[in-house]
């Protein structure tokens, strides 16, 4: 499936828009991963951990999308945007949101 932060495909005619479809992932982070990010604070660096992830929340967030999209038969994803927000009393919470609109093309 075709997704895309455009509002079109080269090449392709949209036939139908099918609504806007949405992908979410809510995923904690956990102290061993806190306590490392927290070294790399301090001493400066990237933390490997923190980016892993949220690469696979992201990945998450963006198949969870495809899925609801081909559940109602689209072709592809348009103008999807995403999202990041920490959440929790201690922020220990990442959530990643994506959400674009499903087409059908000719």
């Amino acid at each position: 499936m075709i997704v895309t932060t455009t509002n079109s495909v080269d090449g392709k005619t949209v036939a139908d828009y099918q609504g806007i479809v949405f992908g979410e992932v809510i995923t904690g982070i956990n102290v061993l991963k806190d306590l490392g990010a927290g070294m790399r604070n301090f001493f400066g660096g990237r933390s490997k951990s923190y980016e892993e992830e949220l690469t696979m929340a992201r990945e998450e967030a963006i198949n969870e999308m495809v899925s609801r999209a081909e559940e109602i038969g689209a072709d592809a994803v348009v103008g999807m945007k995403m999202d990041y927000e920490v959440l929790g009393s201690d922020n220990g919470m990442l959530m990643v949101t994506c959400s674009g609109t499903a087409v059908k093309f000719n």
